[in-house]
């Protein structure tokens, strides 16, 4: 293409089609010649194959047993064929079974076991079938199962720990929530009725709950519906690809929670990279798979100039600070790396620390949510306490003054 200043030059750019490309390089003010779609062969065209549409996933607990079993095989020199028919028969899962079927039939019709794999679409995920591609080429398959096993553990257990920590949190809101609701709507009104025959003006806080309770109970029968009709819209428009965008730039902002998604994606970025790495797969071809691997949907959208950086000639380094997402220290250390020719084993040392990080992180993150709970329903259960017994303490009072009076 020609520049404005009269030079030919190439440029890498990222955009749906050639069109696109053309049209927005176009818009910068470049004269384009000619626009070339990217290579459509290796391991990154390999991956892409597969049946259109979504796909359920296999459990990641199944498709962990599976991989250990698989590498166990393999080492001991069992040939592929008779390893996936024998894992086929003895998979607990109906879905990994149907998938395995497949696999054993494309095998049997001369297909590789990582091209079998990549052909069921999104069912794997494309670190796996690289990881495969990459042990095919190399001989050394048994190695590449036992690291991809290694790094699924830890991934398995990251996700438990998040579970675990998130559980009671969770659980407190809900019971809490439960507890504020049943006495808003059974127990107010019920009292209420009592504090009318009281004969005195109720306190400010009571005839607040009260007035609250009362239109809560007189309008639950549309109010209902329209919460969980609101509910459900919101976990459809969550699973939407703005929605997801815009759910993530919001978890980044949130202090803690932020922190801690940019240190999981920093984890987990760099452990997917390490393990393609040492599979004999080319930075280019690793990072744009190891790029799906980040969560976060806005951390990923500002991943998306390191690629072209890259193929451009520019160091690894470079790209992601241009990127601006990741910690200073992790891009120190991976320029060390990259710098010392000892890239990979910087990549798993960072993802190593960042996974430590990241779990003090979560303990922080739960132990202020915890008490933030209970401080905040505290309150509003306190609030309800506090307008039931004010009028009867008041009740109380007031005839123990009229009785006094009269003596």
């Amino acid at each position: 293409m020609g520049t404005p200043a009269g030079e030919v030059v190439t440029r890498t750019v990222e955009a749906p089609g050639i069109h696109e490309a053309r049209a927005r390089l176009e818009r910068e003010g470049f004269r384009v010649f000619n626009v070339t779609p990217p290579r459509t062969s290796g391991v990154t065209a390999l991956t892409r194959l597969g049946r259109g549409g979504a796909h359920p996933k296999v459990k990641a607990n199944d498709f962990l047993l599976f991989n250990q079993q698989l590498a166990a095989l393999v080492r001991a020199g069992i040939p592929i064929l008779q390893a996936i028919s024998m894992l086929r028969k003895r998979a607990a899962s109906s879905r990994l079974r149907a998938v395995l079927g497949d696999v054993e039939e494309q095998i049997r019709g001369g297909a590789a076991l990582s091209q079998a794999f990549a052909s069921q679409g999104s069912i794997f995920p494309r670190i796996y079938t690289a990881s495969i591609l990459a042990g095919e080429r190399s001989g050394a398959l048994d190695e590449v199962l036992s690291r991809y096993v290694s790094y699924m553990r830890r991934n398995v257990a990251l996700r438990r720990k998040i579970r675990g920590a998130l559980a009671y949190p969770l659980f407190l809101l809900f019971a809490s929530a439960c507890m504020v609701t049943f006495l808003t709507i059974y127990v107010v009104p019920r009292m209420s009725e009592l504090f009318s025959g009281f004969g005195n003006e109720l306190p400010t806080v009571t005839q607040i709950v009260v007035g609250i309770s009362r239109w809560l109970s007189s309008n639950v029968i549309w109010f209902g519906p329209l919460v969980i009709g609101g509910a459900i819209l919101l976990f459809i428009w969550s699973r939407t690809p703005n929605g997801k965008l815009q759910i993530s730039k919001l978890i980044l902002k949130i202090p803690l929670a932020g922190n801690l998604a940019v240190q999981l994606s920093v984890a987990q970025a760099t452990r997917s990279l390490a393990t393609l790495l040492a599979g004999g797969i080319t930075l280019v071809e690793s990072w744009e798979i190891a790029s799906e691997s980040i969560t976060n949907l806005e951390l990923r959208r500002r991943s998306s100039s390191i690629l072209p950086m890259i193929r451009e000639g520019r160091s690894f380094t470079e790209s992601l600070e241009t990127a601006a997402w990741m910690p200073p220290l992790a891009i120190d250390m991976i320029g060390i790396g990259e710098r010392s020719g000892s890239l990979r084993e910087m990549l798993d040392e960072v993802a190593v620390f960042y996974d430590a990080e990241s779990e003090v992180r979560l303990e922080q993150l739960t132990t202020t949510l915890e008490p933030a709970i209970l401080v905040v329903m505290g309150g509003v259960v306190v609030t309800i306490l506090l307008a039931i017994y004010l009028p009867i303490i008041q009740s109380i009072s007031s005839g123990a003054g009229v009785t006094g009076h009269h003596r």
